[in-house]
């Protein structure tokens, strides 16, 4: 009986010593730790889902790596993010690359190609099997950066004080939008561009100074309370599709495993879509919500949809001028939305 209990009390303690290399990096292995600014706040569906990624990467890599976010402008101001992961004072970011257009211009046309897509598979799919990628981690490549995945929050929609049910109603509008393709845009369909930073939306619908918003989906400007002085918007949406990157430190990427950098470019393609399905989730239930408080949602016909893509192009054109790179990012989409069939 002496012997049975020491067999099973030794076969315990290898049990627990093996599990323990399992959930912990191995004896004498000291944990990666990465901080990563991200450009959310700390509120938003979005920012949980990225913290929820990172948690997944602590498992999934048995807690060799850590990657600790912090919200929004915590560590450096969100236009210095690229400027502080050069130098490796973070070690990681979440941004929209189209915030360090000032540095190459390409970034906003690949991060946000105006009135182009109708889905997030389609820039997805482009990203991954079009060449997407390759040019943003071209781009990426002077800064000392190399992007592991992107994600997507959905399409956005436009919140408004007048109805805007086709490209000839926004004749006449004012329009908070940022500085960019989406402003040419507006401005050639005949809106007033109005800059402002987001904190003023509401004051600025509220007031009159503008009649309509470029922000985000549904949930996210209804939790920044725009419902209430904006009875009408559109959805889905059409105008904007943008997508979060995940994006390293070139020297801090190269020091990794194969293992944890084959884990990180799966984790981010389930980030992706596990954040897009989610805010999708909340939205639709918002967009409930809203026809039952009086708001009124618009759904344009896809013959007004290819209008406003067609208009679109002698936008992507003019924007193409900006750098060379510009040029490369917009003819590969313009090639890829012929092979989708929503340009001729």
């Amino acid at each position: 009986m002496r012997i049975r209990k020491h067999k099973f009390t030794a076969t315990l303690a290898m049990a627990v010593i093996a599990f323990s290399f399992l959930v912990s990096p191995a004896l004498g292995e000291k944990p990666i730790e990465w901080k990563c600014q991200v450009f959310w706040g700390a509120a938003e569906l979005s920012y949980k889902t990225f913290v929820d990624f990172t948690e997944r990467v602590k498992v999934l890599t048995n807690g060799r790596l850590v990657i600790t976010p912090y919200p929004g402008g915590t560590l450096v101001p969100t236009f210095e993010a690229l400027d502080a992961l050069q130098d490796n004072v973070i070690q990681s970011m979440h941004m929209w690359p189209g915030y360090f257009s000032g540095k190459e211009p390409a970034f906003a046309a690949i991060s946000d190609m105006i009135a182009a897509y109708s889905h997030p598979w389609q820039k997805e799919a482009w990203m991954y099997y079009k060449g997407g990628m390759e040019l943003l981690r071209e781009m990426y490549k002077p800064y000392n950066a190399y992007p592991v995945g992107i994600m997507f929050w959905g399409i956005e929609s436009m919140v408004s004080t007048k109805p805007i049910r086709r490209m000839e109603d926004f004749k006449g509008l004012k329009m908070r939008v940022p500085q960019g393709m989406t402003a040419m845009l507006m401005q050639k369909l005949g809106a007033s561009v109005v800059v402002l930073p987001g904190g003023e939306v509401y004051s600025a619908l509220d007031k009159g100074v503008i009649n309509t918003s470029d922000w985000a989906t549904p949930s996210m400007n209804n939790r920044m309370g725009l419902y209430e002085v904006a009875k009408y918007t559109n959805y889905p949406g059409f105008h904007s599709l943008p997508f979060g990157d995940f994006t390293v430190n070139m020297q801090e990427w190269n020091k990794l495993p194969d293992d944890i950098k084959a884990i990180l470019a799966s984790a981010t393609r389930e980030w992706c879509w596990d954040s897009y399905e989610r805010i999708a989730v909340e939205d639709l239930k918002v967009v409930q919500e809203l026809k039952n408080q009086g708001v009124e949602v618009i759904q344009w016909s896809d013959e007004d949809l290819r209008k406003v893509r067609m208009a679109s192009r002698d936008i992507w054109d003019e924007f193409a001028k900006k750098s060379p790179m510009t040029k490369k990012v917009l003819d590969s989409q313009k090639a890829w939305l012929k092979e989708l069939g929503l340009i001729d």
